[in-house]
């Protein structure tokens, strides 16, 4: 009971960590597709709540289930799958932690542009395009440790 409740949690958190963050990219991106900063402001500010949320959630509960998991069925943190698995946590960590913080700042700009009703200012534009660029490796490193936990490979 208690290996099939750990297992049921870590696969809820790693969905969630992926569907979050997949759900997050698509409304950040075409909200900024339209360039209004009224629009943009109120996603960015629902995107901030969802992170804080459902991803930061997710991502504290996951190494906890993991470690537990991995204990109850007898398994070695050392296994190599897992340690890799590890290594794209610590990855996904290092790009979205700042990702959280642009897209604070993002929505801060787009709040000030609508209530002043000026354009969005540059430092938005070069915001966003970090935030862009940091979501592909945290993005594909969540994808790679569900293929790890899935196939749990010989490496």
């Amino acid at each position: 009971m208690i290996e099939e409740l750990l297992r049921f949690t870590h696969v809820l958190g790693a969905t969630v960590l992926l569907g979050t963050g997949a759900g997050i990219a698509f409304f950040m991106v075409m909200s900024h597709r339209s360039r209004d900063p009224a629009l943009i402001a109120h996603v960015a500010g629902i995107v901030v709540v969802a992170d804080t949320v459902f991803t930061a959630t997710a991502a504290l509960v996951q190494p906890l289930t993991g470690a537990f998991l991995a204990w109850q069925l007898g398994w070695s943190l050392w296994e190599p799958w897992i340690v890799l698995s590890l290594g794209l946590y610590g990855v996904v960590g290092a790009f979205w932690l700042p990702v959280v913080w642009i897209q604070l700042k993002m929505r801060d700009l787009a709040r000030i542009a609508r209530d002043t009703e000026t354009p969005l200012p540059d430092r938005y534009f070069t915001l966003y395009r970090i935030w862009f660029a940091f979501g592909f490796p945290a993005f594909f490193s969540v994808m790679a440790i569900v293929w790890l936990m899935l196939t749990k490979p010989v490496l």
